[in-house]
């Protein structure tokens, strides 16, 4: 289910490995570096920081990406 997303919210996305899960850390509708990587966020398009279960590590995903546990 793409859409809207609230911070605490548990999700599913893909990744080279397979399937990951993890949780919606806040909305991101601004430019930002998440370990040297750009963030193309805007308010138009925002993206999501999750941080997955596993590894705890954190990522930027487009809505359209997450899915709702």
């Amino acid at each position: 289910m793409a859409g809207s997303f609230m911070s605490g919210d548990e999700v599913s996305w893909n990744t080279r490995q397979g399937k990951t899960e993890g949780r919606v850390v806040n909305k991101q509708s601004s430019p930002k570096k998440i370990k040297g990587h750009s963030v193309k966020a805007s308010k138009a398009e925002p993206q999501y920081i999750v941080e997955s279960d596993k590894l705890g590590k954190r990522a930027a995903h487009k809505p359209d990406e997450l899915k709702k546990l």
